[in-house]
């Protein structure tokens, strides 16, 4: 038995070709069996039908870069002077403080409430960086065990190393072992593998607090995990982000943080790349690395805005991701609006509303390598449909605009995950 929808406008494929009139097939596994222009004939008895005339079906927003567990935080010194540190570094920043001090059952009750707020806006999945070791991804998997949306738990042993400058080259303090006498292999390695048992990878907080040692065995931890467990696990770390960890970086290593990371950790992708210089960008893009950017969170903490238009010229994949939730919204809606204009206003290069839809759908989906982010054959029925008649989208000229800058949760009819309206609803 299939689900068929006919009569319906949809963004078709990983170049979001607008069919005005077309269908959608899913199987009952949940996957799209067949989308496309036209009348879909082969069907059944047993197949639904549902006319989806008025709709327009786009893929679900795959939110690629999140820290969800900071939920109960929301907009606490966001109006006070501080530095990009002292909010949100992970051994003495403002956040450390905020989840160290929290209840585990008022952080899940906020963590739920931060996946509600996703759903109805079109998130159908999202990447998160949760701190805390293997008790922090507990949390998030225990917060979110009964909801649909799709998730990929990127944890992190809570080893930090502080570097300064040396004129005999990188000098390394590391802390916060409880015994000098500790080794890092055998400690990181114990607890990595411990971590690695209960999410999907790593995601590293940055290169400034890490030697090229620790990043070569988290490259090599998950190596040896991959081959163990034959599972696909993701490796993720912030870089360049502030001119502050950029200048840092160089001052202390002679090498900015991307030259250190790439053949050090060689990562599936790198988060904000804000400050980046366009030799860095290039060779992120050389070895085919992902980079999320997190526009709107550069922007409240004063760090500068992403050269996407770049980016994407000199062949990078890029996402989109929301960050903090304690200094910003999980609203790609927003997050597009905001993206696209501001790259309007200052980047020489062009960018399109279609591709920054690519980035929040068909991109986020490919660099999570998750089933999502594309209206396809073999890809999960993860989609947002809109109302066509909405009264901020009729009458509907360029969808990708449209749902780009116009399109809110109020424009949504449903949501889908895996072939299933969110609300229990039918067409």
């Amino acid at each position: 038995m299939s689900l068929i929808i006919k009569n319906i406008s949809l963004l078709l494929e990983n170049d979001l070709e607008f069919i005005n009139n077309g269908y959608i097939v899913i199987g009952k596994d949940g996957l799209i069996s067949h989308a496309g222009q036209g009348d879909f004939r082969n069907t059944n008895k047993h197949d639904k039908v549902f006319d989806g005339e008025g709709l327009l079906a786009c893929p679900g927003f795959v939110n690629a870069h999140t820290h969800i567990g900071d939920s109960i935080g929301k907009d606490i010194a966001i109006d006070i002077d501080l530095d990009l540190d002292q909010m949100i570094h992970p051994l003495h920043g403002l956040k450390k403080k905020i989840l160290d001090n929290s209840d585990r059952d008022h952080l899940i009750t906020f963590i739920k409430s931060s996946v509600r707020a996703m759903l109805r806006r079109g998130i159908v999945a999202f990447a998160d960086f949760r701190e805390g070791g293997s008790e922090g991804i507990k949390l998030l998997n225990d917060a979110l065990f009964d909801t649909p949306i799709k998730y990929v738990a990127l944890g992190r042993p809570e080893y930090y190393f502080t570097i300064h400058p040396s004129s005999n080259g990188e000098k390394v303090d590391r802390y916060p072992y409880k015994s000098p006498n500790e080794t890092l292999s055998a400690n990181f390695n114990k607890t990595s593998h411990k971590i690695l048992e209960v999410c999907d990878g790593f995601g590293i907080s940055g290169a400034n607090e890490n030697s090229d040692e620790s990043l070569n065995q988290y490259r090599k931890v998950a190596h040896e995990y991959r081959e163990k467990s034959r599972r696909n696990i993701i490796v993720a770390i912030h870089a360049a982000e502030s001119e502050q960890t950029v200048t840092f970086s160089v001052s202390a290593t002679e090498k900015s943080e991307v030259q250190r990371i790439l053949p050090n950790l060689m990562p599936d992708f790198i988060v904000h790349m804000t400050n980046a210089s366009d030799e860095d960008i290039a060779r992120v893009a050389e070895q085919g690395v992902g980079i999320v950017v997190c526009p709107r969170s550069n922007g409240i903490l004063g760090v500068g805005f992403p050269r996407v238009a770049k980016m994407l010229r000199l062949g990078c994949h890029v996402g989109i991701g929301t960050d903090n939730v304690m200094i910003n919204s999980p609203d790609m809606f927003r997050e597009m609006d905001y993206l696209w204009k501001v790259s309007r206003s200052i980047d020489d290069e062009f960018l399109s509303a279609r591709d920054v839809l690519k980035m929040a759908t068909v991109n986020g989906g490919k660099i999570l390598k998750i089933k999502s982010g594309s209206i396809a054959p073999n890809m999960s029925a993860d989609m947002i449909f809109f109302k066509k008649d909405h009264i901020d989208l009729a009458p509907l000229h360029n969808p990708y605009a449209a749902i780009v800058h116009r399109a809110d949760m109020d424009s949504i009819h449903n949501v889908m995950i895996n072939g299933r309206l969110i609300d229990g609803e039918e067409f």
